[in-house]
């Protein structure tokens, strides 16, 4: 009865004084008495903990959202602090996670990689040495410019040999959209990628078309039979043929294309780098073989997780690989992690890849909630771990999305987005302090994505401010 007691406390008390009228004799008046003794208690413990006022109320912000109900919409809110899920929709639901996958590949990395990234591994016989790439995506990066595996070659002194032939899957991951190969967030996955695997075309000084590394500007050619409506370039499917339209060149232009990948071309580049040579070897990776690191794993994940790095992403499976097994296989670190460490999730993921390009992956929002407390388990600092994700207001692309609270960013969350599919999960403190994991899933709608994530934005904004 107590239960469904839903007035204000005035009402209440009107309630009991019309009881107090009724009752006719003592013993009726020492049960009623206790009777309200328990549903005054009830009561005072429902309001205090406000627990089912709060999840009404978010309940209430999805219901009344014309922006949410037009598609297939996943949440759910957990709190750190009291290990409780405060609600849910759909959250037993599987979505496709674009992006939010890198969360998957993050929580791998830190089961199965130390403090620093491996960049090569080697072994020297007399007056030669032989080295395996790692996968290594910091190895020559554009940003996080890694150069100790290429310092430690340049120096070695001894001749230098390849052994080509450790990465055991194709090109691009399972399910990538292959029309997609001329843009710069899908480039060619590779045992040994140099400088993002990713050429860039960029108009000089003197507004002259160039391409680097160098080394390309043999392959980059004019097409007079190409009428484009604006300058681009673009690369044929097979090779590394970049060809432009016979157009003014844009001041300040600037492209960037994964380029072609292949041995012979990472041994081209290689030596047009290093300025001496390297053979190509097939050989066996030995017990005995030496590891050379290259970057802080915190610094590779950071630029993986803030700018949603796919390339970073794809090649960091291939180094856990490597930490692992004797080749470079995705599919088989996958299957590790799934099973290893993965085993306890409420729903069993479909894991595709390791950036979220591909469509094959799916994951419930629940499971996404369950690998957010492995990851904040793991890192154990909180501070730690939001300096790498998306900041709200300050980094990553999160950063124009969120405003501040007082200058002080209060959400750090990992974005989602392919065509269709826009979500967000991470975390994010309340101004009472309340520390919260979320996973907030969109698929399936056809409304332009702007729109759907400021609705996003106003509702983790009305439970930071009101929770």
């Amino acid at each position: 009865m107590c239960d469904e007691i839903d007035g204000s406390t005035n009402v209440y008390i009107w309630i009991l004084n019309i009881q107090l009228l009724i009752a006719t004799n003592l013993m009726q008046l020492k049960v009623f008495i206790i009777i309200t003794l328990i549903c005054s208690l009830m009561l005072q413990t429902k309001y205090a903990d406000g627990r089912h006022i709060r999840k009404r109320k978010i309940k209430k912000q999805f219901k009344h959202s014309v922006i949410l109900n037009d598609h297939f919409t996943g949440f759910a809110l957990y709190d750190l602090d009291d290990k409780r899920m405060i609600w849910q929709q759909y959250a037993d639901k599987y979505f496709t996670p674009a992006s939010n996958t890198k969360l998957f590949t993050f929580y791998t990395c830190l089961k199965m990689l130390g403090d620093s990234i491996p960049a090569l591994k080697y072994v020297i016989h007399n007056d030669s040495l032989i080295f395996w790439g790692t996968g290594d995506p910091a190895f020559l990066h554009s940003e996080l410019k890694g150069t100790r595996g290429f310092d430690f070659l340049k120096n070695s002194k001894k001749k230098l040999f390849f052994s080509a032939g450790s990465y055991a899957n194709e090109f691009y991951g399972d399910g990538w959209a292959w029309n997609d190969y001329n843009d710069y967030y899908q480039a060619e996955i590779t045992e040994l990628p140099l400088e993002d695997n990713v050429a860039l075309l960029y108009a000089d000084k003197n507004d002259s078309l160039q391409i680097r590394p160098a080394y390309l500007r043999q392959f980059l050619k004019p097409d007079s039979s190409w009428h484009a409506s604006n300058f681009r370039v673009r690369r044929d499917f097979l090779s590394n043929t970049f060809v432009y339209p016979l157009m003014a060149l844009p001041k300040n232009f600037k492209q960037y294309i994964p380029w072609k990948t292949s041995t012979p071309l990472t041994l081209a580049l290689l030596q047009d780098t290093l300025k001496i040579p390297v053979t190509e070897v097939h050989l066996p990776l030995p017990d005995s073989a030496k590891t050379i690191y290259e970057e802080n794993a915190d610094t590779v994940y950071r630029h993986m997780l803030q700018p949603s790095d796919n390339f970073i992403a794809e090649q960091l499976l291939l180094v856990c690989s490597s930490a692992r097994f004797k080749m470079l296989n995705s599919d088989s670190v996958i299957n590790y992690s799934t099973t290893h460490f993965l085993n306890d999730l409420p729903d069993v993921p479909q894991w595709a890849d390791g950036s979220g390009l591909s469509r094959q992956n799916l994951f419930t929002p629940r499971s996404i909630i369950a690998l957010l407390c492995k990851i904040s388990d793991e890192m154990k600092n909180d501070s730690l771990l939001h300096s790498l994700l998306p900041e709200g207001g300050v980094a990553g692309t999160i950063r124009r999305t969120y405003k501040t609270d007082n200058g002080r960013p209060f959400i750090w969350a990992k974005t989602g987005s392919l065509n269709n599919v826009y979500n967000q999960s991470g975390y994010f403190v309340t101004r009472k302090g309340k520390r919260l994991a979320f996973s907030f899933m969109n698929n399936n709608f056809t409304s332009p994505t702007a729109g759907l994530r400021d609705e996003m934005v106003r509702i983790i904004t009305w439970i930071h401010d009101n929770y």
